[in-house]
């Protein structure tokens, strides 16, 4: 790594127990004063939503939280009218991947609806309509400048991502509190996300050593606090020091290119419908072993915080010995395994394999990829 290049963005971040508490005088330094909140309606039910409410008062001024998965390119149409009509100068996000992507979405529209935007991924521009993120998975879209957007009205489905430094969430507020109540499952699969993030920065053509260092620590977070979530969910601590795991996981991916797992994973998503952590639970280990040829040693202290020896063993045997540990890790909390577990029929594998070769994403891997053959392969393997 002698040369790299990547964009870093101004962000608020408050970390610790409670610091849901710390939300109000945020939004006063962000100067905002009518606030949209996207969210799911399970966080609504959790008393989640009232506490924010509570913490806003009038500056609240529209709630939208009937958020599905993928952020669907229906409903994003409906929230960001919504917001529009409510005259809305910031955007909050609470839950997982998808509530925090449709504040994203909601925020990005209400900006190209209001004037030009400058040349995309001008460094210095800063957000109209600012996003503050409050995650309660691991799944760490709060850190990243890019969402995810299913569109719905293509056949079949096609999940894509939009990316700008403007999208990156201007305050991002962690409270290991709000995620006391996440099921296994979810704590499990986001948690695996988490996870996933890390792998793929390790080995990201445009890694560099903060990215690096980052995901190095994020896996040690991760493989020690996640098996403690999974089993003893009210453990606060275990909780804090997996949502440190995930914080890190989020910056490790922040400002580097994905490659074929993720991009593989939105495929899996926005067209056959698999939830993305289940998805990303699913595939690590067989893209982990794709690419391992190429980027074994980038892996090793992966593999080493994941508890395989490394001393003396030949790089690509330990990354193997890795790739079982996280497959093992997946069944030990229950998750799905297969493809076929989670709904994806094998006559779909070849259609799914050509639309992931054709993605950018995916295009980034760092093992080059000639035909979408080899991609199908890896599909009948995690099938």
């Amino acid at each position: 790594m002698s040369e790299f290049h990547y964009v870093a963005y101004a962000q608020e971040v408050i970390f610790g127990p409670g610091s849901l508490g710390r939300l109000g005088e945020a939004v006063d330094r962000l100067g905002a004063q009518r606030l949209m909140l996207c969210t799911s309606p399970s966080l609504h039910s959790a008393g989640h939503v009232a506490a924010i409410e509570a913490i806003l008062g009038d500056r609240l001024v529209a709630v939208f939280d009937q958020v599905r998965p993928h952020v669907q390119d229906v409903q994003a149409d409906e929230a960001s009218t919504f917001a529009e009509s409510k005259q809305v100068d910031a955007v909050i996000g609470l839950g997982g991947g998808s509530p925090l992507g449709m504040a994203k979405a909601v925020a990005y529209s209400l900006e190209k609806r209001s004037q030009p935007l400058p040349i995309p991924g001008a460094p210095a521009a800063q957000p109209l309509v600012p996003v503050v993120a409050i995650p309660t998975t691991y799944a760490g879209s709060e850190m990243t400048a890019v969402y995810g957007i299913t569109h719905t009205r293509e056949k079949p489905p096609r999940k894509i991502t939009v990316s700008d430094p403007k999208i990156a969430p201007k305050v991002v507020v962690y409270d290991p509190n709000l995620t006391l109540d996440l099921p296994p499952e979810l704590t499990a699969s986001t948690g695996m996300n988490a996870l996933a993030h890390c792998i793929e920065a390790l080995y990201s053509r445009t890694r560099h050593p903060l990215s690096t260092a980052a995901a190095i620590s994020g896996v040690r977070h991760i493989a020690e606090a996640l098996p403690a979530c999974y089993a003893h969910g009210r453990d606060l601590e275990a909780r804090t020091q997996m949502l440190i795991g995930a914080h890190l996981a989020g910056r490790s991916l922040a400002d580097v290119a994905m490659g074929l797992h993720h991009g593989l994973c939105h495929v899996l998503g926005g067209t056959a419908g698999v939830p993305h952590g289940i998805a990303n639970s699913i595939i690590l280990p067989h893209a982990v072993r794709f690419n391992a040829e190429t980027t074994a040693l980038q892996l090793l202290p992966a593999a080493e915080a994941l508890g395989v020896r490394v001393d003396g063993q030949d790089p690509a045997a330990a990354v193997e010995a890795a790739a079982e540990k996280i497959f093992e890790m997946a069944g030990q909390m229950n998750l799905p395994q297969h493809l076929r577990e989670a709904g994806v029929r094998e006559a779909d594998l070849p259609e799914l394999a050509r639309i992931a070769f054709q993605s950018h994403t995916v295009q980034n891997n760092p093992r080059p990829m000639t035909d979408a053959a080899e991609i199908e392969r890896l599909l009948r393997a995690a099938w």
